[in-house]
């Protein structure tokens, strides 16, 4: 299924993880967890439509620096929460120098490669580990009805991404699924990237720097599928994985099941 698109006119890749079913005949219940991109641009009805969703909890995924440059708009009684994965962007969704990167320039595959290495980062690096932690927290402290939780960072499909991958597999979402939800990123920010020759100076439109600005714009199987080998090589599957690397526990994820699956 594809993931229901929240009513966000100033913002991209806001949506509901309500909805999705578990392997054992279970829902996610609509208006608790939710993913996106950036916070920063939102108008005053987006905030309003926010407010009116419930949103208590805001998980702010960015790097310290994408925080000061955009810093998140919320609805007055939403609270802020700042779990940064990488110290810098190392998928340099927002990095206005990659036009000036001569790797990205000039050799074949860099966009892929950097991409790579950012998500072995993110199941490997303590920084990623603490922030993924303190994101688990905050989902167990999302325990009242009528309340929200959003999580992002600057595109909300790498760092965004695995964290959906970690908290649907911790409701016993079918792998499937989880993947596809993934992959969805490529359709809800198609608006936000667009074509090359709108977005660089003519000079810089060679063939080599397109397809690196396109690695690094957009979420693929791959990228995934090295995450989840880096997961099974350290831990043995994603599941023993959130148990010994997150420290979520069977306890922990009773309750999350509690709290975002309908009885």
């Amino acid at each position: 299924m594809m993931p229901e698109r929240l009513l966000i006119k100033n913002g991209v890749n806001f949506r509901e993880l309500g909805g999705y079913q578990t392997t054992t005949g279970q829902q996610i219940r609509k208006r608790k967890l939710l993913r996106s991109a950036a916070l920063s641009q939102l108008s005053t009805e987006d905030l309003n439509y926010l407010g009116e969703y419930g949103l208590k909890y805001d998980i702010d995924f960015r790097s310290p620096q994408e925080r000061q440059k955009q810093p998140d708009r919320l609805p007055d009684q939403a609270n802020y929460y700042f779990a940064p994965v990488f110290t810098v962007d190392q998928t340099r969704s927002q990095d206005d120098a990659r036009q000036h990167d001569q790797r990205l320039l000039n050799e074949e595959n860099a966009g892929f490669k950097q991409m790579l290495d950012a998500y072995n980062d993110i199941v490997l690096s303590a920084n990623a580990k603490k922030a993924y932690r303190q994101f688990f927290d905050l989902l167990l402290a999302n325990d009242a009805p009528d309340q929200s939780v959003i999580f992002h960072c600057s595109a909300g499909k790498d760092r965004t991404g695995m964290g959906a991958v970690y908290a649907l597999t911790a409701l016993g979402v079918d792998q499937a699924t989880i993947r596809a939800d993934y992959l969805a990123s490529n359709v809800f920010l198609k608006e936000r990237f667009k074509p090359m020759a709108d977005r660089v100076p003519v000079a810089q439109q060679n063939p080599i720097y397109q397809e690196n600005i396109q690695a690094l714009s957009t979420v693929s199987e791959e990228y995934l599928d090295c995450a989840l080998g880096t997961i099974q090589r350290e831990a043995g599957s994603l599941e023993h994985y959130l148990a010994t690397e997150l420290g979520v526990t069977p306890a922990q994820q009773r309750d999350l099941k509690k709290i975002y699956l309908t009885d």
